[in-house]
């Protein structure tokens, strides 16, 4: 196990130098100029020009690039353009509140989607099958920044039940996370269906039928177990994705989270912010990827044997 692991960490290098290459790479040929944006549309050529060289700015791609890999092996991944403070310590005191949005979400989306999923698969081609694949349908189609106005419109505007930006208390978490976490819960009552219905056409569930086996022990005990691998794998990717920064939900609702303040910084050009936060993004990502492989060796025994 402990080579798995190995591996895998160090498959985070090649991953890590192809991410960064390929954003640094789109930020340099963003048009306009980071120096510009920190001191304002009055700077004169020369202001500009002295400042783009004390950043750095002035040098080839391939050289900004090697010196940001080379800086960025020693721990340090620089200052941001415009606050002046360590990009990383940026990063991380965004990570929370987005770590709280994305928790809040998939708890939201397992708590629903696998019952939802289980009812649908062990009454398949009935009428709650049938309502609930199609609820899932629309909730996969709905685009997200779309569900998070409708969501502001109806419960903040019009009935002025809840907040409909910021973060300083917990109703203001309620809208952003229903609406992180619905496309979640479709993607996981159509995973769990799709992986009960096959579990529980194999032999041995039958066997267990046949034994006269209560059919709640059959399927909770014996199916969903061996149902749930699939169902893991999707709500770890789910999950890397949701702690990766929603993006989306979170410049709908002004959610201060890493996902914003990416955002933002694209916006602004502050290539180290943004450096940071992909980085931060990918071995997140990365990470929560290789807990959820470890996790199969406890749902399924047979897995385990293959890394001894």
């Amino acid at each position: 196990m402990h080579k798995y692991v190995l591996k895998r960490l160090l498959l985070l290098i090649p991953v890590m130098l192809g991410v960064t290459f390929i954003v640094f790479g789109i930020m340099h040929l963003t048009p306009g100029s980071p120096a510009r944006l920190k001191l304002g549309e009055k700077a004169t050529p020369e202001q500009i020009a002295a400042l783009e060289h004390e950043m750095g700015l002035d040098k080839p791609f391939i050289i900004q690039y090697g010196n940001f890999v080379k800086n960025g092996l020693k721990g340090d991944f620089g200052r941001s353009y415009l606050s002046n403070k360590p990009v990383f310590e940026e990063v991380l005191d965004r990570f929370p509140a987005t770590l709280k949005l994305a928790v809040a979400a998939m708890t939201i989306a397992v708590v629903i989607g696998i019952p939802a999923g289980i009812i649908s698969a062990t009454k398949q081609y009935t009428l709650v099958d049938s309502v609930t694949m199609v609820l899932a349908l629309i909730g996969v189609s709905m685009p997200v920044f779309w569900l998070g106005l409708m969501l502001i419109l109806i419960f903040s505007v019009n009935l002025g039940w809840l907040p409909s930006s910021g973060a300083s208390t917990w109703m203001h978490l309620i809208l952003p996370s229903i609406t992180l976490g619905l496309s979640s819960t479709a993607i996981i009552t159509r995973m769990t269906r799709s992986s009960m219905l096959e579990v529980i056409r194999q032999d041995y569930i039958r066997t267990a039928r046949a034994k006269g086996v209560p059919e709640r022990k059959v399927i909770n005990k014996h199916a969903l177990r061996n149902a749930l691998i699939p169902v893991v794998t999707v709500i770890g990717l789910q999950f890397g994705s949701l702690l990766g920064g929603a993006v989306l939900t979170e410049s709908v609702f002004s959610w201060p989270g890493v996902g914003k303040l990416m955002i933002d910084s694209i916006k602004k050009q502050d290539i180290p912010v943004v450096m940071a936060s992909i980085i931060f993004i990918a071995i997140t990502f990365s990470i929560v990827n290789l807990a959820v492989d470890i996790l199969y060796a406890f749902i399924d025994p047979r897995i385990k044997s293959q890394y001894q």
